[in-house]
């Protein structure tokens, strides 16, 4: 049987993995012209959202790369969680609006956001936060759990937008799954920065 410490670290890395998901950023990725047909945009500008969304993407991706070891991975969770929280907020109450133009700068910078902090960062704690003896099979869950989880969003988004009332509400329940994801991050995650796995094991 495994000892208290491993199942605790078991249980966060999965809790990290699925928060990964849960948190929504993957429906504006999938469901980047629903969102913006819910607001009137043409197809052509639901096609400029999506080039848009993607070039953020990688570019704030390449930052999160430079800014990991300097600023560390937990700091960098707390951003992404509480920022995302307060971003969906702002973005239910435009896309309520319909105010086209702001929704996208805030859809872009949630994106820009989630690249440079719980997209990668999720991925490094995976991979250090696990004790030596179950490192392997404790990874592999957490893994199969994040695209689990993957699945379980995209498919429950349209879902979701019917039984929240429109599109915009459903960012309201990201926003609540962000502030227990803080939560999560604030009290059950230590920072590794800069620490050997024999010493975030101990």
């Amino acid at each position: 049987a495994l000892k208290q410490p491993f199942v605790a670290a078991v249980t966060v890395g999965i809790g990290l993995a699925v928060f990964q998901q849960f948190c929504g950023i993957n429906v504006v990725f999938n469901y980047t012209s629903n969102i913006f047909a819910s607001i009137g945009a043409s197809q052509d500008d639901q096609l400029l959202q999506t080039v848009f969304i993607g070039s953020v993407n990688v570019v704030f991706t390449i930052l999160a790369i430079l800014l990991v070891d300097k600023l560390g991975r937990k700091p960098l969770m707390l951003i992404g969680a509480g920022g995302l929280c307060v971003l969906y907020i702002i973005i239910a109450i435009v896309l309520g609006a319909r105010l086209a133009t702001a929704s996208a700068i805030f859809l872009l910078s949630a994106i820009g956001l989630y690249a440079t902090t719980l997209a990668p960062v999720t991925w490094v704690l995976i991979s250090e936060i696990f004790p030596n003896k179950v490192r392997d099979a404790a990874s592999s869950i957490a893994i199969m759990s994040l695209w689990a989880a993957y699945f379980i969003l995209t498919f429950t988004f349209p879902i979701l937008t019917k039984l929240a009332g429109g599109v915009q509400n459903t960012f309201y329940v990201y926003a609540g799954i962000c502030l227990a994801g803080f939560m999560l991050i604030y009290f059950k995650v230590h920072e590794t920065k800069g620490k050997s796995l024999e010493e975030i094991e101990v």
